[in-house]
């Protein structure tokens, strides 16, 4: 009996995630660079902006 298992087809190591000031994790965002498409939307809450740079200088 076999069962379909999940798995990532890429894994990125970064020193940051794109959270907002309250600590939560953008996942919106992540998705967004993990397809390759344009990001839209209010990042006006990020802590940190960098962060995005430099996951999209990783791709």
């Amino acid at each position: 009996m076999s069962c379909a298992i999940a798995r990532p087809h890429d894994i990125r190591f970064t020193e940051g995630m794109p959270k907002t000031r309250s600590g939560k994790i953008m996942r919106r965002l992540l998705r967004s660079l993990a397809s390759g498409q344009e990001i839209t939307g209010d990042t006006s809450t990020l802590v940190d902006r960098t962060v995005l740079d430099k996951l999209r200088e990783g791709a």
